[in-house]
């Protein structure tokens, strides 16, 4: 996606344009924080602040930020929209709690917070984190209460191995985001991501969970109905994947209840390594693509091939129609059952794809106002490295307004011009710097503190201590392992 203006929508000066980036970034942050509005909405607000102080016509801040806008959709909502297709069936079909139940129970003692790291990560490569976290709960707490391991020593490895690769791995929300702005390799900067998230999740997991559980003592809540009975009752808040209007017998009883009869009655396993595969199978290809162009001679058959399967959308394409067979028929449901929960996976990706739509149209704005040349500029003056630049940012703005989302569209769109002038890998780990960033320090103001102080029964200050501390360390590990990277490649 470009992210390069055609020609400057103000010729307004660098003071100015800071005072515009300032001005935007403030209002973007109070309109969140304190009066409370959802976050496309203030992205938008942010926008019309930034071209107003900048002194920009009216009608080309509205023409840019609707560029910036679709750009963002067309790139990256396709790819989000895929992911969440086949997360709903993995989560819909019983393939998650077949990968989960066949890992912990394979295991137990001190291997067992190892395991949960291990099939968290796993299963949170098509998964949104709310999503995730919803099926692993119940089985953290059914492990806990049969084992003597303690519920933080098992719960802070399933937690980091679903956050890391929510913000370090494609194809989440996060890391699409800041690819698409800086124009990243999308291969290669999962191939970088995934190294990163290795000793990652193992600091910020099991190590970090075994010494926290030490200091918090914390029983295993007394209620499961709490965080849902059914594993794959859908992201918080309870709604379903299922798209019940489209089972629906009318006239055969209760819409809901006989759906759940349907779905929950004919449910099998689809099997351990078919789960698996599915998961994997995006990955593979957009791996191979990636390997592909680093060792491979362009134009020849083979790389031309990998090239093809491992573009996002037929990797993630290819994924879906795989899962439809793995995961679906193999769970037992017929071709409306499966049509239904692809379908039921949109509407709980609409919040998400508006706040990354909106957000591309406020970097727009940012980039043709000239404001990220104004802070390139300013950075190679001051000698700032762009990976610690882009980390800094998304550290401010995720601490300010607590979304990870709106942390990495703004530090992407803030230092995209800084990406021109760096390589290949240099790009790639510039998004995952922003992506690292944008974990830091997660507290009162994240729906996700929240989301996690209920399910585990603790307190602010059990959740601070352990949650946000957790983020803390991840998005700290995650930077660090980006620049050690950056002495290599």
């Amino acid at each position: 996606m470009s992210t390069i203006a055609a020609e400057a929508i103000t010729d307004a000066g660098t003071g100015q344009l800071v005072l515009a980036a300032v001005l935007a970034i403030a209002a973007v942050v109070l309109l969140i924080a304190w009066a409370k509005w959802h976050p496309f909405l203030a992205l938008i607000g942010g926008s019309a602040v930034l071209g107003l102080v900048a002194g920009a016509a009216p009608g080309a801040t509205v023409d840019s930020f609707t560029t910036g806008l679709g750009n963002t959709v067309g790139s990256v909502g396709l790819l989000i929209a895929l992911g969440s297709m086949i997360g709903a069936l993995l989560a819909e079909s019983g393939g998650a709690d077949g990968i989960v139940n066949r890992i912990v129970n394979g295991v137990s003692g001190a291997a067992l917070p190892w395991a949960m790291a291990g099939v968290a990560a796993l299963i949170g490569l098509p998964l949104f984190f709310e999503v995730g976290v919803v099926l692993l709960v119940p089985i953290v707490l059914l492990a806990a209460r049969r084992t003597d391991v303690g519920l933080l020593r098992l719960g802070i490895p399933a937690l980091a191995g679903l956050s890391v690769l929510h913000g370090l791995v494609p194809p989440h929300p996060g890391p699409l985001v800041a690819i698409a702005s800086l124009n990243a390799d999308l291969g290669l900067t999962l191939m970088l991501g995934l190294i990163c998230a290795i000793p990652t999740v193992i600091i910020a997991g099991p190590v970090f969970g075994n010494f926290i559980a030490k200091r918090v003592p914390l029983s295993v809540p007394p209620v499961l109905a709490a965080v849902g009975e059914r594993p794959g009752s859908g992201p918080a808040g309870g709604q379903d994947f299922v798209d019940r209007d489209d089972l629906v017998n009318p006239g055969a009883g209760d819409p809901a209840e006989l759906v759940d009869q349907q779905i929950t009655g004919r449910r099998r396993d689809p099997g351990f390594w078919p789960a698996v595969l599915t998961v994997l199978l995006p990955v593979v290809l957009m791996l191979a693509r990636g390997i592909a162009e680093l060792v491979l001679v362009e134009d020849t058959p083979l790389r031309n091939a990998l090239e093809v399967a491992g573009d996002p959308v037929v990797a993630l394409l290819a994924g879906v129609l795989l899962a439809m067979w793995t995961l679906g028929h193999r769970a037992g449901f017929d071709r409306r059952e499966t049509s239904a929960v692809l379908g039921g996976a949109l509407p709980p990706i609409a919040g998400i794809l508006l706040i990354v739509a909106a957000g591309g149209g406020f970097k727009q704005v940012l980039i043709d106002a000239g404001v990220g040349n104004v802070i390139a500029d300013a950075a190679r003056d001051a000698n700032i490295n762009a990976l610690v630049l882009g980390f800094l940012v998304a550290v401010g703005i995720r601490v300010a307004t607590g979304s990870a989302t709106v942390a990495t569209i703004t530090a992407a769109g803030i230092v995209a011009p800084l990406a021109t002038t760096l390589s290949t890998p240099e790009v790639s780990l510039l998004a995952l710097a922003i992506g690292a960033g944008s974990l830091f320090f997660s507290h009162v103001n994240d729906a996700g503190f929240w989301m996690v102080k209920e399910y585990f029964g603790m307190t602010v200050g059990q959740t601070i201590k352990t949650w946000s501390v957790m983020e803390t360390i991840i998005s700290v590990v995650g930077f660090a392992c980006v620049m050690l990277l950056s002495l290599v490649v």
